[in-house]
């Protein structure tokens, strides 16, 4: 391996060395194979460009522009041409993909789910940037030093976001990987003054020693300078105050603003509720005759960006005493009853976020929650959770009749215009689908209840927990296609199909009425976790909906006199998931860690858009893949077909005449010098074809007859270049082959491959195309003169 390919390679292992810092930070740890696979690829197109030589800025446009066709190959597929080809729409996906990374950054606790690809994106994307930059520098211009500044970035951000214990660890491979860059650098640049032995079986002599010393001297200093990074910390004082400390949010103070910097409410589920039996996290005791309208919700998601539904950042405030304000909307003839429900946690469910009933009119808890007045919500500071907690609860059973929300005003502009908002990705059968079920509605109400029983009595769906949770735009086009899901699934098509008619909705996350037991109390399982949707109607506020078949209560409000109305009493609720028969979908849902549901596992506040098959691919989607496979297969194969095409062109059109005896004579001696540059001998065009002939023999190290061969040859390019008459000479091909193997044998197995499937000698369709163009680009200026002649006299 030369230096500057074993260079490329430290390059490469650095900065995955440096990137394994980031592995703490996200899970699971997947991604970073994908990016070792993509800066391998990397690094080799620079190893190509450089080997070619293409100039240091040429060479590293070839990387970049290679890095941004990958990037658009795994992220930004569907909307590059042809899957590879980057064009405004896949740009625009990259823009949308980091704005969604950057907000997941900030809503995920640490480790962050990989299912994020915004999250994916700036992890792989991140470690390219970095990796192009350390290879330009450490390999491009052989300045590995300052290569070590763009690890440090890499390593330092990581850094600052981990909360583990084990950062030395990571400085240490880190370190390392930085280290071997040095000394790869070191090793080349000291090769450039003669051979580098890298030791023998016997001891070594004078010369020997100093080649070794430099490479053992500079070795054993970087053992002894990481050696002090990693002991001399432990035995200083500790320090607090520093630039990181305090970055958890740890403060004494009170403050009475500020933002939710933690807003996943169900991150504290992640690791608590992966258990396969249905265990009771919450008891309620309530004073309300209704348990079925019981219904515990913990956070509302209210921002779509086609892939997710998650919550808006909000500003949260200490909670207010006594009574909490009216709710957004909700008018005074709306009739109401204030229930109050005593509820408590069980000691391994640690929820950042309070389960109450919506919506509270007061709370009495012990410890530090925040409270967010937008959502109504309370949410823990300090590492407050539920985790054994007693709580009040106080709440409105709202009880709005069906006249009251068909008659309700249309809300303002500026809520309609915050609850409507849609991505551009949504796929128009959802529009379309949303407005044949609404067909005949007088008002939002009637749609929002036609909605409602599309999905739960005659839209054909069923319930099936078993359907996986996917993403992208067309996520819930499959699920109204394949009409099979779960709670998360019925909630969010119904919410986005409710926005794209103008209605304001958005996802409750919470509990589905539990079971009630002897004592009175009821009793809130894993199976009960739930999301349901919540329309918003002036005069009543957020509504809830259900359009889960077979989970929770049918509100009485969406109840219709209407002539074919088949939506359930009301009186009987439907059957919980437990309640089930055996076959049923539900009787499997658990909160198996395989089970990705949120149902069984309510884990995830920005919970993928449901996926349930694939519409297929399009229709130019199969000629466009197998033309993209080709010339991903051709490509690297190109040297070596472009090679092996020139010597069969030029050693079989020798001899075919004596006309042809000077141009194919030139063409067979040129094979010949292109076989010697393809195995290491370079060509010198200032050479005569007799000192030329004696170099490849003397460098090639070639036996007799394969050195007559040679000079045979050149015997005849000289005839045809100096003779008044050249005479054709025959079995020159011949001799060139003869000659070709003779070189092959003098050198080893790799520079034959190189030889082989990487001819140096290739870069010669470089030129050939550079000079053609030279030669275009005169002609046209050539002829303009001429043409402007013409124009004139014929004007």
């Amino acid at each position: 391996m030369s230096g500057r390919a074993r260079l490329a390679v430290c390059a490469w292992a650095a900065t995955l060395m440096a990137a394994c810092a980031l592995l703490p930070l996200v899970e699971p740890a997947t991604w970073i194979l994908q990016a070792a696979v993509l800066l391998a690829v990397q690094s080799g197109v620079g190893a190509v460009a450089r080997r070619v030589p293409l100039a240091r800025p040429l060479t590293i446009a070839a990387q970049a522009l290679v890095t941004l066709v990958l990037l658009t190959l795994v992220f930004a597929r569907q909307q590059a041409l042809a899957g590879l080809v980057p064009g405004p729409q896949a740009f625009q996906r990259f823009a949308d993909l980091l704005q969604q990374g950057g907000d997941d950054i900030a809503r995920y606790a640490i480790p962050a789910p990989l299912e994020s690809d915004g999250i994916r994106l700036m992890l792989v994307g991140g470690v390219l940037v970095i990796g192009l930059l350390v290879d330009t520098l450490a390999v491009t211009f052989r300045s590995a030093a300052p290569a070590g500044l763009p690890l440090l970035a890499l390593y330092s951000v990581a850094a600052g976001l981990s909360e583990g214990g084990a950062d030395w660890l990571w400085f240490l491979v880190a370190a390392v990987g930085y280290l071997m860059l040095l000394l790869a650098e070191g090793r080349d640049r000291l090769s450039q003054w003669g051979r580098v032995f890298g030791g023998s079986a016997r001891p070594p002599g004078p010369e020997q020693g100093r080649a070794l010393a430099p490479v053992r001297t500079g070795r054993r200093i970087g053992a002894f300078a990481l050696g002090i990074a990693l002991v001399v910390p432990l035995a200083l004082p500790a320090m607090d105050g520093g630039l990181l400390d305090g970055a958890g949010g740890v403060g004494s103070g009170t403050g009475g603003g500020g933002t939710i910097s933690a807003v996943n409410p169900l991150v504290s589920l992640r690791d608590s509720l992966n258990v396969n039996e249905d265990r009771q996290v919450l008891s309620v005791q309530t004073d309300s005759e209704d348990l079925s309208d019981l219904y515990l919700r913990i956070v509302s998601l209210d921002d779509f960006d086609g892939t997710t539904w998650k919550p808006s950042k909000r500003r949260i405030t200490a909670v207010p005493d006594g009574t909490f304000p009216t709710p957004a909307g909700l008018g005074p003839d709306v009739r109401r009853t204030e229930t109050r429900a005593l509820i408590s946690a069980a000691d391994w469910y640690a929820q950042d976020w309070l389960p109450m009933p919506y919506p509270p009119s007061g709370v009495r808890v012990a410890g530090n929650w925040r409270f967010e007045p937008v959502g109504m919500t309370l949410v823990g500071d300090h590492g407050q959770n539920t985790r054994g907690l007693k709580y009040e609860v106080r709440s409105l059973n709202v009880q709005p009749t069906a006249e009251q929300l068909a008659a309700a005003p249309p809300p303002s502009a500026a809520l309609t215009r915050e609850y409507t908002e849609l991505p551009d990705s949504l796929p128009d059968v959802v529009f379309r689908t949303a407005r044949e079920v609404t067909a005949g509605a007088a008002n939002p109400y009637e749609q929002a209840v036609k909605l409602q029983e599309y999905f739960a009595v005659n839209g054909g769906f069923e319930y099936d927990t078993q359907v996986k949770v996917g993403s992208g735009s067309e996520a819930i086009a499959r699920f109204l296609k394949d009409k099979e899901g779960f709670c998360v699934h019925f909630s969010f098509a119904m919410a986005a199909m409710a926005r794209s008619l103008g209605i304001p909705a958005r996802v409750a996350v919470g509990f589905a009425p539990g079971s009630p037991q002897a004592d009175g109390s009821v009793s809130v399982g894993l199976r009960d976790a739930h999301a349901w949707p919540e329309v918003y109607f002036e005069g009543v506020g957020w509504t809830r909906f259900e359009p889960t078949p077979t989970r929770g209560s049918t509100p009485s409000y969406t109840i219709t006199d209407r002539p074919g109305s088949s939506v359930p009493d009301p009186a009987v609720p439907s059957q919980s998931a437990e309640a089930e028969p055996s076959a049923a979908p539900s009787s499997s849902d658990t909160c198996a860690p395989q089970d990705k549901k949120l149902d069984a596992c309510p884990n995830e506040s920005a919970v993928a858009v449901p996926v349930t098959g694939d519409d297929g691919p399009k229709w130019y989607a199969l000629p466009a893949w197998a033309l993209a496979g080709l010339l991903v297969l051709l490509l690297p194969l190109a040297p070596m077909l472009w090679r092996l095409r020139a010597r069969a062109v030029r050693l079989g059109a020798h001899g075919r005449g004596a006309a042809d005896v000077g141009p194919h004579t030139l063409a067979v001696w040129q094979e010949l010098t292109d076989a010697a540059w393809d195995l290491g001998i370079l060509p010198q065009e200032s050479q005569t074809p007799r000192k030329a002939a004696a170099r490849i023999v003397r460098l090639g190290g070639l036996e007799p007859t394969a050195a007559q061969a040679v000079h045979r040859v050149a015997d005849a390019v000289e005839q045809v270049l100096y003779a008044p008459h050249p005479r054709p000479a025959a079995g020159l091909a011949e001799d060139v082959r003869l000659a070709t193997a003779g070189l092959r044998a003098g050198v080893g197995r790799g520079t034959r491959l190189r030889a082989r499937f990487a001819p140096r000698s290739a870069i010669r369709v470089t030129w050939t195309v550079s000079a053609r163009w030279t030669a275009l680009k005169r002609r046209a200026a050539a002829a303009r003169p001429q043409w402007r002649r013409t124009s004139d006299q014929q004007g």
